[in-house]
């Protein structure tokens, strides 16, 4: 199949400040794009997620949202699905607020977009995850190990859980905010104790459960098997509201991350039934074409 011309658009997600939160490209008019070459222009970003649009396959549905990252397509993942949703209503035009459904390898999930300033730079948007699926809980002390923590700083009535509203995600609860500004990732040692295509999701949690704030850190491997950071990770918002919410009864979340990576984030979640909506501010920091 011969490259053709295709719009895309690039944005920062969970910030409302360019060159923040976490950067995603979104590649519109993906129709018949092989996924190799899908997995090539993800490997060409070097951006933790990039999508590929196509065509809906039933009325329910508005578009397919395919999600890569640098080692293969995602069941799901959080900030892809709000930066494409926004990259959608953008290049439609109009600035106004719509609800879409997209389809991913998850299911489909409604997402809510609203211009948040003037023109079509600046949104808001937030999404309905999947219901939480409650995994295994796991031995704290290797994978604190793995980012040279001893296991001391474990969260005294927090267990490590995997989670997922969609995508696995290891629950990593800390102490202190010490304990999470001291991470260092050894990628070998992460490769031997973090199950597959899977990120580990270090957080402080505010001692008073009624002020609903958290630190995190997303931890994960990339194609080589190398430790990389994370500095926004929405799939991994809804699965700790969840997890805090099974542990606590806590409702409400506002979760801080990317602030030692110099890419601050802000993800804000809540209950809605037995589902997590997680949202943020998206800025749009491109438009333009490339060639597929």
């Amino acid at each position: 199949m011969s490259p053709a011309p295709r719009r895309l658009t690039w944005l920062d997600v969970f910030t409302g400040t360019p060159m923040a939160g976490n950067g995603l490209a979104v590649v519109h008019d993906a129709d018949g794009l092989e996924e190799a070459s899908m997995q090539a222009f993800a490997r060409e970003t070097r951006l933790s997620e990039t999508t590929f649009v196509q065509s809906a396959p039933d009325a329910a549905t508005d578009y397919i949202n395919r999600i890569w990252t640098l080692a293969g397509e995602m069941r799901f993942a959080g900030h892809p699905s709000l930066g494409t949703a926004v990259a959608v209503a953008a290049a439609a035009g109009g600035g106004e607020p719509a609800r879409f459904v997209q389809k991913t390898r998850a299911g489909r999930q409604p997402v809510d977009v609203e211009p948040a300033g003037s023109g079509d730079r600046l949104w808001r948007a937030s999404m309905l995850q999947e219901p939480a699926d409650f995994g295994e809980r796991v031995e704290a002390s290797p994978l604190l190990a793995a980012v040279g923590l001893p296991p001391e700083v474990a969260h005294p009535a927090l267990p490590f859980q995997i989670v997922s509203t969609g995508t696995p995600h290891v629950m990593a609860p800390l102490r202190t905010l010490d304990a999470l500004a001291a991470i260092r990732p050894d990628s070998v040692a992460l490769r031997a104790v973090l199950p597959p295509r899977t990120v580990l999701y270090l957080c402080a949690v505010d001692p008073d459960p009624d002020a609903g704030t958290a630190r995190a850190r997303g931890v994960l491997l990339d194609h080589e098997g190398a430790a990389f950071e994370d500095p926004a990770t929405g799939s991994a918002a809804g699965p700790l509201l969840a997890h805090l919410h099974a542990c606590t009864g806590l409702e409400h979340l506002v979760i801080s991350q990317g602030v030692e990576m110099g890419r601050p984030s802000t993800l804000r979640c809540a209950l809605d039934g037995d589902r997590v909506r997680v949202g943020g501010d998206v800025v749009v920091l491109a438009q333009g074409t490339v060639w597929l």
